[in-house]
């Protein structure tokens, strides 16, 4: 079938966007102008809300298997440690996945290409988009591979190539913001022993953050260069950083398997759409590394947007759905680049914040809370993007119990299983948590949506969940509407206005 939706980028936005237009049955093609997966890459932390994605999508498995759920956090002054947070299970109740999980970048990517071939798709790499337009009823795009240079169409196309993004300039969307005087470095290194658990240090001359990499039995350093070394116009190596690591840090470096520096920005694209051209990942928005946010938006990104254009293209929503992807996700977007810029200017800063916040919030206050479970689960639901919510969304409406449309749906435990398993299906469906009523059961008969009850439990009251009440959910485990008289006269006017229907007949995923 001739490909609907060309993907630029092969990052991990694209290669999620890719496997999810996969299992939505949409045809499309991927290019990246570089020679295969990244090698040089810097995210680390994988959060639930992207394992919760990557069940829907048939391998959460893999990467739970593959990565380490973060354990101790401990929060040196120089060598010195000045707390120690435990983060085991710490969003238990709230997920499936409660925890952080360690798993490099480039490790990511590679399984991620594994996934795509799985289901029989390949990447074109040494591909460059050289030029497109946006010719109205399709895309114009002109490829050039070596020597071949190739004019395809597409309906729609999505930028996934990141800071530099060929497709944001192609469109010529402003991408405001700046850049942190900070020079970062990252390397893999094996030590003289292996450190457990996450560890950040706050010293005059800068900060480093190290944690293990089971895959290679390395550490993962992140850090600033300090700034007297680039008053000094020296040329950064390992070699000039390590005398600040052994000291400061206190870590021995035995080998440098990989070092690289790199400058972060901060920074939201105008838009995240003109016409049929899209934009996802850090193509749209760049930030600090502050609470590792970066790809797992992207991925976000990558799911919002490819259910839509599923919808569309087979013909079950009004492509007016489309409208709601920057909608949904630019104003997330500014939020996370605003408070990650606070965060991280205030802990790295030569302020007074800065001072009372590294002498006095982290590591007295800080380890404090955490001893509250109110105080841990605020911070996993921040975190682990779980509490991400599209409340002011055009799909989103009704309330019940304190369950909005737009909210997230709440993870429960059921008998045997829980209420993520039906999500796996990728498609519309109705919930109701206790007993559904004739009438709407008649509704799910003719109208082709799949109905789950799930008997009512105190444990679904403690989520938010109002009992008898109808929630309908959307491809993405978001909440579009909620009521609490499973009123099928609703559903009915919220399913007519975008003319949404079932995406298909599909089988759950195995896990």
């Amino acid at each position: 079938m001739k490909p609907q939706v060309l993907i630029v980028g092969a990052g991990p936005t694209g290669l999620v966007l890719a496997i999810a237009l996969i299992e939505h049955r949409v045809p499309f093609r991927i290019i990246d102008k570089n020679k295969g997966p990244g090698e040089a890459s810097r995210a680390m932390g994988v959060h639930a809300r992207t394992l919760e994605f990557y069940r829907q999508l048939g391998f959460a498995n893999e990467v739970v298997n593959q990565g380490i759920p973060l354990g101790q956090v401990y929060i040196h002054e120089g060598t010195k440690v000045k707390a120690q947070m435990s983060w085991v299970n710490i969003g238990e109740g709230l997920s499936p996945y409660p925890y952080m999980l360690s798993f490099p970048q480039d490790d990511h990517e590679r399984l991620l290409v594994q996934q795509l071939e799985a289901r029989g798709v390949s990447i074109d790499w040494n591909t460059e988009l050289a030029s497109f337009s946006d010719e109205g009823d399709h895309v114009r795009a002109v490829l050039k591979q070596g020597d071949i240079v190739q004019e395809e169409q597409y309906l729609y196309l999505c930028g996934c190539d990141g800071v530099r993004s060929s497709v944001r300039k192609g469109l010529d969307l402003g991408f405001p913001g700046g850049t942190y005087e900070q020079l970062f470095y990252v390397a893999d290194v094996e030590c003289e022993s292996q450190v457990e658990g996450m560890h950040m240090s706050i010293y005059d001359k800068g900060f480093c953050s190290f944690m293990p990499l089971r895959t290679r039995g390395l550490q993962r350093l992140i850090g600033i260069v300090p700034m007297e070394l680039l008053d000094n116009n020296t040329t950064i190596g390992f070699e000039e950083i390590r005398p600040y690591v052994e000291k400061y840090v206190g870590l021995r470096v035995k080998t440098v398997n990989w070092f690289s520096t790199y400058h972060v920005h901060h920074r939201v694209s105008d838009s995240f759409r003109k016409g049929r051209v899209f934009i996802a990942g850090d193509a749209g928005h760049v930030h600090s590394p502050a609470g590792g946010q970066g790809m797992n938006t992207g991925i976000g990104d990558a799911v919002n947007l490819s259910w839509k254009l599923a919808a569309v293209l087979h013909g079950k929503a009004d492509e007016s759905v489309l409208d709601t992807y920057e909608a949904e996700r630019i104003a997330f977007a500014r939020v996370l680049v605003s408070t990650t810029d606070t965060a991280f200017q205030n802990v790295i800063g030569d302020t007074l914040p800065g001072k009372i916040i590294r002498g006095i919030i982290i590591p007295y206050v800080l380890p404090f809370m955490f001893g509250f479970s109110s105080a841990r689960k605020t911070v996993f639901k921040t975190v682990s993007q779980t509490r991400i919510q599209y409340r002011d969304s055009e799909l989103s409406s009704g309330k019940a119990g304190n369950i909005h449309g737009g909210d997230r749906l709440p993870w429960v435990q059921t008998a045997g299983s829980d209420n993520f398993e039906p999500l796996k299906s990728l498609n519309w469906q109705l919930h109701v948590y206790g007993q559904a009523k004739q009438l709407l059961r008649d509704f799910a008969k003719t109208s082709g949506f799949s109905l789950h009850e799930f008997p009512w439990t105190s444990t679904m009251k403690d989520s938010g969940l109002k009992q008898d009440s109808l929630y309908l959910i959307r491809p993405d485990g978001y909440v579009g509407l909620a009521d609490t008289d499973q009123d099928v006269e609703k559903i009915t006017a919220y399913l007519h206005k975008f003319k949404l229907s079932p995406l298909y007949n599909k089988q759950p995923h195995g896990e």
